[in-house]
C-alpha cells in the first residue's frame, strides 16, 4: 500500500511539471522575433574617437642638442697707464658702444710730459733754425769760408733736424699716454660688475680690470653634436649656412635664430662629439651670456615626406602600429616604420598612404575591426561638433 502511494505522488508531480513547462514554452513562444534577435545578439556600440589625415608635406631634419651662449667678443678692460680714478663714466649692465668713455684717470702727469716735450721740440727747432742760417751763410761764403766748417755745420744742422723729428716722436707718445688717461670701450657691448672706485689707484701692471664687456650684437652659441653626425652637417655647410634655433632648457619657447658658422677642428675623443658655433644677430637680446639653451641643427629637409601626429602613432609588443579608418568607418591596425619625429609630428615611411584618417586619440577603447565616430575638431573650440562620418 504504501509503495503504490509513493508512485501515486511521483506521477502527480511529473504532471504538474510537464504542464507548467508547456505554459511557459506556450506564453514565451508568441514573442516577436526581432525582440528575441534583439536579445541574442546586443547592437553594436560606435567608439569615439579622433583623426587626422596622413599629408604629404615637407619635413626639416633638425639635429637637437645642448649649448652655452657666449659673447662674439669679450673684453677685460684695463689701465695702460698708472694713475688715479677720477670718474667712472659708466653704469654696471649698461649697454656701451664703441668709443663711449668708460673711466678717467688723473691726467695732470701725462699733461705736463707732454708740455714738456712740445717745449723741446720747440727749443730744438730754435737751434736749428739757427744752424740752417749758419749753413747758408757759409755756403755763400764761397771759397772764403773752409770746406771743413762747411762739413761741420752741415753736420750740425742733421743733427737738430733729427733731434726735432725725435722731439716730434716723444710728443706723440706723451700725447697717446695723456689719451690713455681716458679709459674707452674698445667694443660695443654689455658692461659688467665694476672692479674699481673712483679714488683708487690702478696700475697698467696688474690684471685687474677696470670692467668687462661682452658683446651681444651679434652672440654666439657654442653647442655639441654627435660626431657621426659630422658628415650630414659638413655636407649642410658646404652649401650655405644651415639654421639653427636656439630654444630655453625646456625645448618648449624659442628664443633666437642664427646660422652655423663653424665647425670645431678636432672631435672630442672621451666624449665623442664635436663642438659647433652658431652666430645671432641677437637685436632683442633674448640670448645672453652664460645662458644654457637647447639648439636645432636643419641639416635637411625631406620633401613629400608621409607625416602623421605623434599622437597616432602607438607602441606594441611587435613594434610601432597606427590605428586607420576604412571607409565602413572601422579600425584597421597598421604596422608603421617611423624613421624621424619633432615638434609633434613623425615621418612614416611604411604603412600607410596618403589621404587615409588615422586616429589621434581614444585608442585605448579600439580594436581592431571596431565601429567608430570621429570628433570633428573646430578652429573655434565652441564651434566644436561630432559627426559621423
Amino acid at each position: 500500500m504504501s509503495r503504490s502511494r509513493t508512485i501515486r505522488w511521483v506521477l502527480l508531480v511529473a504532471a504538474i511539471a510537464g504542464l507548467g513547462y508547456l505554459g511557459w514554452q506556450r506564453f514565451h513562444g508568441e514573442e516577436h522575433p526581432a525582440q528575441a534577435d534583439g536579445k541574442r545578439a546586443p547592437a553594436r556600440t560606435a567608439v569615439p574617437v579622433k583623426t587626422a589625415p596622413v599629408e604629404k608635406a615637407d619635413f626639416p631634419v633638425y639635429l637637437t642638442g645642448l649649448g652655452t651662449v657666449q659673447g662674439f667678443n669679450t673684453v677685460v678692460v684695463r689701465s695702460r697707464v698708472d694713475g688715479q680714478i677720477n670718474r667712472i663714466a659708466f653704469q654696471e649692465g649698461q649697454f656701451v658702444k664703441e668709443g663711449d668713455t668708460l673711466a678717467e684717470i688723473d691726467p695732470r702727469p701725462f699733461q705736463a710730459v707732454l708740455d714738456q716735450a712740445k717745449a723741446k721740440k720747440a727749443q730744438d727747432a730754435a737751434n736749428l733754425a739757427n744752424a740752417s742760417l749758419d749753413l747758408q751763410r757759409s755756403t755763400r761764403l764761397g771759397e772764403f769760408a773752409t770746406r771743413q766748417q762747411t762739413d761741420t755745420q752741415r753736420s750740425t744742422v742733421a743733427q737738430l733736424t733729427a733731434q726735432v723729428e725725435a722731439d716730434t716722436a716723444a710728443i706723440s707718445n706723451a700725447q697717446t699716454q695723456l689719451d690713455y688717461a681716458t679709459v674707452k670701450a674698445p667694443i660695443s657691448g654689455i658692461a659688467g660688475l665694476r672692479q674699481v672706485d673712483v679714488g683708487n689707484i690702478v696700475n697698467a701692471a696688474t690684471q685687474t680690470g677696470i670692467v668687462t664687456i661682452a658683446q651681444i650684437e651679434p652672440i654666439a652659441v657654442i653647442f655639441t653634436a654627435p660626431e657621426d653626425q659630422l658628415p650630414d652637417i659638413k655636407a649642410a655647410l658646404a652649401t650655405g649656412s644651415p639654421k639653427v634655433i636656439a630654444l630655453s632648457t625646456d625645448g618648449k619657447r624659442e628664443l633666437s635664430t642664427g646660422t652655423l658658422s663653424l665647425i670645431n677642428n678636432q672631435v672630442d675623443t672621451s666624449s665623442g662629439t664635436i663642438r659647433l658655433k652658431a652666430v645671432f644677430d641677437n637685436k632683442d637680446h633674448a640670448l645672453w651670456p652664460g645662458q644654457s639653451v637647447s639648439t636645432r641643427l636643419l641639416v635637411a629637409t625631406l620633401k613629400d615626406a608621409t607625416v602623421i601626429p605623434d599622437d597616432a602613432v602607438q607602441h606594441g609588443a611587435d613594434g610601432l602600429y597606427a590605428y586607420a579608418v576604412n571607409q565602413d568607418n572601422k579600425a584597421e591596425l597598421r604596422k608603421i616604420k617611423v624613421t624621424r619625429s619633432i615638434d609633434g609630428r613623425s615621418v612614416v615611411d611604411e604603412g600607410l598612404s596618403l589621404s587615409e584618417q588615422v586616429i589621434t586619440a581614444g585608442q585605448f577603447k579600439v580594436q581592431p575591426g571596431s565601429l567608430v565616430t570621429t570628433a570633428i575638431a573646430s578652429s573655434d573650440p565652441a564651434q566644436a561638433k561630432v559627426a559621423q562620418e
